[in-house]
């Protein structure tokens, strides 16, 4: 029986990372790499193309950094009053 693929959607997902990386935050997933029990993601920027990064895809799971999708970016209010 076929061992079962870390990941197995990991190729061509977008991800909203909640603090900027490498001055952007929207990227997608365009390569990806199986290193014994690790898997790396490359993201590149959606912006610039020429940033471009390696990961591990467990990072991915934490929603205090990522968000899957590109998600809106909302700028806090200055309060007036």
């Amino acid at each position: 029986m076929a061992r079962k693929q870390k990941f197995p959607h990991l190729l061509g997902s977008k991800w909203t990372a909640h603090e900027p990386q490498f001055g952007w935050r929207h990227f997608e997933v365009v390569n990806r790499s199986t290193q014994g029990q690790w898997v790396f993601a490359e993201l590149v920027s959606t912006c610039d193309p020429t940033v471009r990064f390696w990961i591990n895809a467990k990072v991915l799971q934490d929603r205090f950094l990522w968000q899957g999708g590109w998600q809106p970016l909302y700028r806090s209010e200055p309060d007036v009053g």
